[in-house]
């Protein structure tokens, strides 16, 4: 079944695009893995939930920060040499961590690694966006770029249960070993790739800025987007940092090992699997309301931390949160792909993650001192709360159910009176 991807002319085919597609598929693995360990080496520490709360958002914050700096010099360099360096220093970054680890050192340099990896992140991810057309023909783009997606959600979703389990085996120390081999594995295949020269045009083109305003400006006419965009700001910021943050903290202090949250990750990445592979399977009308439905499942995470009765209790719901992120996985991007000019897409995508990701750090800053202030139990609950009324009150949106502007298909019934 697999061979027709890689007879001639097939994508596969094409050794350069196979190299960075195997190297994608090790490094994201590697790079979710990471804050599995890193929080228990922060915990192991003497680290409260203030401190990996902060740490944990100094990554986020930075890849985002840096993300639009990232772009510019991956247009500027040849996008296979940003790619390499991005991934060995974050490798490098890594294999430091092993070492400060081990010798106990002070938090504050745990979390200015942490906050280094992310600027390697901002590099890397857009040069690794970029670079698909000088690897392929163009008729392979559209195929290249989905493989690419399914690479990224393969990651996010296998990552944490291949750190959980790394972690519960061999412990924190030993798992960021784990991750630098993966970084400098797949940077080693990126070495094997022929990146075609770019040529350089003179006509005058629109500034960035400008550009960006229009990614803005359609971002916000089609409605569903920016509601949906809204909605996981704000979740993140505030259900998905608290859950985060307070996962290790809680089943540490609740059940004395590292196993109970080790098993947690890696029984939420099982559920991601199974769900996305049922929504590839699964068609319906009205995709925004299946993933929306779904996704509200993630309120079992913080309900068992809320109430962790025992280890059976807590990992169960954390398999039964994994089933939140499948559909929205499956559902999100393909909508986004048909509903968006394709010169715009780029854009569009970038808003999503700066938009979607920008308020998560502040969220983990702010988790220890609120649950300080009103207490853990209170305030997951608060977040399940607030998490499930997003989700609804979001499919009031015009087009969120169905994720298509709904003007689209006003004016194709008009067309079809008209005819």
């Amino acid at each position: 079944m697999l061979q027709k991807y890689f007879k001639p002319g097939a994508l596969f085919s094409y050794k350069d695009y196979r190299n960075f597609f195997i190297s994608g598929l090790i490094f994201v693995i590697g790079s979710a893995a990471f804050p599995i360990a890193l929080a228990i080496s922060v915990l192991d520490n003497g680290g409260s939930a203030t401190d990996l709360g902060l740490i944990l958002a100094s990554r986020v914050f930075s890849g985002t920060i840096f993300t639009l700096v990232g772009g510019v010099w991956s247009d500027r360099l040849p996008r296979k040499w940003v790619m390499i360096s991005a991934d060995a220093f974050r490798g490098f970054i890594a294999l430091i961590l092993v070492v400060i680890s081990a010798a106990d050192m002070p938090l504050w340099a745990i979390g200015l690694l942490v906050f280094l990896m992310g600027i390697g992140d901002s590099f890397g991810a857009p040069a690794g966006a970029a670079i698909v057309p000088s690897l392929l023909p163009d008729h392979l783009l559209p195929a290249g770029n989905v493989a690419r997606g399914i690479v990224a959600k393969i990651g996010t979703i296998v990552g944490p249960g291949v750190g959980g389990l790394s972690v519960a085996i061999i412990g924190a120390d030993y798992t960021f070993a784990v991750t630098a081999a993966a970084f400098f594995l797949g940077t080693l295949l990126l070495f094997g790739i022929s990146e075609a020269p770019r040529q350089e045009t003179v006509e005058v083109k629109p500034s960035f800025l400008f550009e960006l305003r229009e990614g803005f400006k359609l971002v916000w006419e089609i409605k569903w987007i920016a509601a949906s965009i809204f909605m996981a700001s704000f979740q993140l910021m505030v259900i998905v940092a608290a859950e985060t943050v307070l996962l290790p903290v809680i089943t540490r202090r609740e059940f004395d090992t590292n196993n109970v949250f080790a098993i947690s990750a890696a029984v939420f990445s099982l559920g991601g699997m199974i769900s996305a592979i049922a929504a590839i399977k699964f068609q319906t009308k009205n995709p925004g309301l299946v993933a929306i439905s779904m996704w509200s499942l993630f309120a079992f995470a913080p309900l068992v931390l809320a109430f962790p009765i025992s280890p059976t209790v807590v990992i169960c719901g954390y398999f039964i949160a994994g089933l939140s992120i499948g559909g929205w996985e499956a559902y999100w991007v393909t909508a986004v792909q048909r509903e968006v000019p394709q010169e715009m897409q780029g854009r569009v995508f970038s808003i999503d993650m700066v938009g979607t990701s920008g308020l998560m750090p502040l969220g983990m800053a702010l988790v220890g001192p609120v649950t300080v202030l009103t207490g853990e139990r209170d305030f997951l609950l608060f977040a399940i709360a607030f998490h499930i009324l997003v989700c609804y009150l979001v499919l009031l949106v015009p087009g969120v159910k169905e994720l298509r502007d709904p003007r689209k298909s006003q004016g194709n019934s008009t067309i079809s009176e008209q005819s």
